[in-house]
């Protein structure tokens, strides 16, 4: 029983369709009726008259319903960002549909709520043109995860994205923000690896931050999953 339970609670809950809850002494006056209530067993979800919905909560549903509910309101905030054609909006499309989306340069920012196991992640996928960012710090309030996007065959403006990098951790809205950098455009000749990227950036100095650097390419989606692993790993999702 707690089984479904759990299922039908995640189910509903996710798609907004419990409207009331009706809590029981035990789960045998569900079960039988008594509460007015056409349910076959406890905790199960009936039709109202006027076509609601109720959930039948008893005690022993409490610490299921609780621990759902935690995972659907602990929203975590990311925002990507990179300098322009990096692949911010790219990887952002692939979170989401796993396909490649045709993109064209982000004015302003795309916001999409990701979903990994119980983990809920609203990213912020912000423009990365040299006039956007000086805008980027309007984003910083309540980030709890960086996703900086490298363009790995862009050796010329590395040492650009490096400073915005320090500049951005030193904010002191992202103090407390972990930093997955995802070295993207694996797949092109010539291109930088990972771990040249990371000895450029000097990442290995980052103490204050927690961070992982991962090898990716945006179109293909190769090693995008190995960086929400990451990310989930943080806020200690299973």
């Amino acid at each position: 029983m707690g089984l479904l339970f759990a299922k039908l609670w995640s189910l509903f809950i996710n798609q907004g369709k419990i409207k009331k809850y009706l809590f029981l002494e035990n789960a045998t006056k569900c079960a039988r009726g008594e509460t007015g209530v056409s349910a076959p067993s406890p905790a199960l979800l009936a039709d109202k008259d006027e076509g609601e919905l109720l959930l039948c909560v008893t005690p022993q549903h409490m610490p299921e319903m609780r621990r759902q509910w935690h995972f659907r309101l602990a929203e975590h905030k990311v925002i990507i960002v990179g300098l322009d054609n990096a692949g911010k909006t790219t990887i952002l499309y692939q979170f989401l549909m796993n396909e490649v989306v045709h993109t064209s340069p982000t004015i302003g920012s795309n916001v999409e709520e990701i979903v990994v196991k119980n983990a809920h992640f609203l990213m912020w996928d912000i423009g990365g043109q040299e006039s956007l960012r000086s805008s980027w710090n309007t984003y910083y309030s309540n980030t709890e995860f960086i996703i900086l996007v490298v363009d790995s065959i862009d050796r010329e403006r590395l040492s650009v994205t490096k400073e915005e990098l320090y500049r951005m951790l030193a904010h002191e809205d992202l103090r407390k923000a972990a930093v997955l950098i995802f070295a993207n455009k694996q797949d092109m000749k010539g291109c930088m690896s990972a771990a040249e990227i990371s000895k450029y950036l000097t990442l290995s100095s980052l103490k204050d931050h927690p961070w992982h650097i991962q090898s990716c390419c945006a179109l293909t989606g190769e090693g995008l999953c190995q960086g929400l692993e990451w990310m989930t790993s943080r806020i200690g999702v299973k």
